[in-house]
């Protein structure tokens, strides 16, 4: 299964994990010594019982046994006590490390560059965004802690087990081949087949989004049989893996299942047998036997986690290649001279091989407008993601004031040139909250010249509320108008001197985009525009028209010195006026 975004490697995944621990040692040290104290606390009962058992066979009284039972007693109920204490400690520095690992994520995935997010597509992220952290979070939350306590009881244990004799390291060796043989041959597969698992599931996610977002189109085209055919392969694929682990699973269970009885029943059949030749105490082989049982849990409870920690440990391991991705800018701390936006001989690809663009030139002076009209296809919205800094070029350059928009730090690049495109987002908040986030600091007069000058002052006057109205998912639905009048006039806020607007009126009925247009470039006099449409009063109202086909800018030039020329861009305004 291709994974699109990267995934840590297994020593990215220790180093991460020991700088985490090391992180808080003072809780760690806690949760180590509570759960060692309750560990030494569990061990005295079956010592306890055994001596019961040999007194009973030597003779002994009421009054003593009374007096062991107490102490039994007594011992638990301090173990239950300090177990709980140390559980409690361990679950609060889970909590603790879990939230700082989904702080870390949630950095790492918004300092993407946008272009590997538009590569991997919404499946990948998305899985990882809500699977890998519900499985991350599972295992932080119960199988850390749980391992934790596992190893502290099993190492005190073992030491207790040892005192009582040497003898007992026969029947408890007779189990560790088994063990060894069938837990290695489970963890060389299980991790491959836990981020396959994963990966099968953002692939099946990503399909299933496709579906759903592009309704429409499959039911206009008549696609539903293919798109149920790729649902079908990719339900498959996730069926696939998850039995794969499945399997591994039934394959190492019974074994370690079988495992652990050999043990119990070895030191039952070989204590007895030392002690009918009077080699060892009836009380030793009965507190052998007890304490042998008692190794066992901690072993199950460490085995029983390990799969969910080879879960978790491929969870984290994608969550953790957030951070591996490579920036896409490299700031070299030089500053712009001016607002001239050149790009020279400049050449892109999405697929290595194959570029969509080709030794483009453009020069756009400061304060010009232009237009970018050509076929669906051509390149214009990929140029103008170069323009604004969104890519890189393959080769050539594309600068602002003569330094590279890959060289200026994303905050210092969207001050100088920024993006608005068909898509936008409106964030649960209040109006004031949607808008401020340009501008924080802006005032509710100039949040209301803003959506003034994108024609949109009169409808968000009119709500019930006016800018503290609650808008976005579950609150007040705004139109797709209206939601991308509310992006426009983001940007006027955030005042940059230059914009790329890709078909930024699109959604918006003719008239009224004309209207928002004529408003906006009243606000916007002065600034730098280049504006990507099909519909050309965008281009008639421009300094200049670079018309796009194939990649290349064929034709530059003013309306009407394009149409004069009679060439695609005539051919293109008469098909448009018809």
């Amino acid at each position: 299964m291709r994974q699109i975004l990267p995934v840590a490697d297994s020593a990215e995944i220790r180093r991460h994990a020991r700088r985490l621990a090391l992180k808080h040692p003072k809780a760690l040290l806690i949760a180590l010594g509570l759960h060692a104290v309750a560990a030494v606390s569990g061990l005295a009962a079956p010592r306890l019982i055994g001596d019961l058992v040999q007194d009973v066979q030597n003779g002994t009284t009421a009054a003593k046994i009374n007096l062991i039972i107490g102490l039994i007693a007594g011992f638990v109920v301090v173990q239950s006590l300090l177990t709980r204490w140390a559980r409690y400690r361990s679950f609060a520095l889970g909590e603790q490390v879990l939230a700082e690992l989904r702080e870390d994520f949630v950095d790492n995935a918004l300092a993407l560059p946008i272009g590997t997010v538009e590569r991997a597509g919404t499946g990948d992220l998305l899985s990882r965004t809500s699977r890998d952290v519900d499985t991350l979070s599972r295992t932080v939350r119960f199988a850390v802690p749980e391992t934790i306590i596992a190893i502290v009881t099993l190492l005190f244990s073992l030491t207790a087990t040892l005192l009582v004799g040497v003898w007992i390291l026969l029947p408890l060796a007779a189990m560790v081949p088994l063990l060894w043989l069938s837990t290695r041959w489970y963890l060389r597969r299980a991790k491959d087949g836990y981020l396959r698992e994963n990966a099968a599931y953002a692939q099946m996610t990503s399909s299933l989004a496709e579906t759903v977002e592009g309704a429409r189109t499959v039911e206009a085209l008549r696609r539903y049989d293919d798109r149920v055919r790729r649902g079908d392969d990719d339900v498959r694929g996730s069926y696939n893996a998850e039995r794969y682990t499945l399997r591994l699973r039934t394959v190492w269970f019974p074994a370690v299942e079988v495992g652990y009885l050999v043990p119990i029943v070895g030191t039952l059949l070989f204590g007895g047998w030392l002690h009918i030749n009077g080699q060892v105490t009836l009380g030793a082989v009965t507190a052998g036997v007890l304490y042998v049982n008692q190794l066992i849990d901690p072993v199950d409870r460490l085995l029983q986690w390990v799969d969910e920690l080879q879960s978790g440990g491929a969870a984290f391991a994608r969550l953790l290649g957030i951070s591996d991705v490579p920036d896409d800018r490299t700031a070299s701390g030089r500053t712009p001279e001016g607002e001239l936006v050149e790009a020279k001989d400049v050449r892109f690809s999405y697929v290595d091989g194959r570029d969509v663009l080709h030794g483009v030139e453009l020069t756009v002076q400061p304060g010009e407008r232009i237009a970018m009209v050509g076929p669906s296809g051509a390149g214009k919205s990929t140029l103008g993601r170069l323009v604004a800094g969104i890519h890189p070029p393959r080769t050539g350059s594309v600068t602002v004031g003569g330094v590279g928009m890959t060289e200026l730090p994303l905050d210092e690049l969207r001050r100088q040139v920024a993006l608005v495109t068909q898509e936008h987002h409106v964030f649960v908040g209040t109006l004031r909250d949607n808008l401020s986030m340009a501008r924080p600091a802006a005032t509710d007069t100039e949040l209301y010249d803003a959506l003034a000058a994108v024609d949109a002052r009169a409808w968000t006057e009119a709500l019930p509320e006016g800018l503290d109205t609650r808008v976005g998912s579950g609150q007040l639905a705004l139109t797709p108008a209206q939601a991308q009048q509310l992006a426009l006039a983001r940007l006027v806020l955030a005042d940059p001197h230059t914009l790329v607007l890709d078909e930024a009126t699109s959604l918006i009925d003719p008239r009224a985009a004309r209207h928002m247009e004529r408003s906006l470039a009243a606000v916007l006099e002065g600034r730098t525009v280049i504006a990507i449409a099909h519909r050309l009063y965008t281009a008639h109202d421009a300094d200049r028209v670079a018309v796009v086909e194939d990649g290349r800018i064929t034709e530059l030039g003013s309306h009407d010195e394009l149409v004069e020329r009679q060439g695609s861009y005539a051919k293109l305004w008469k098909s448009w006026h018809g």
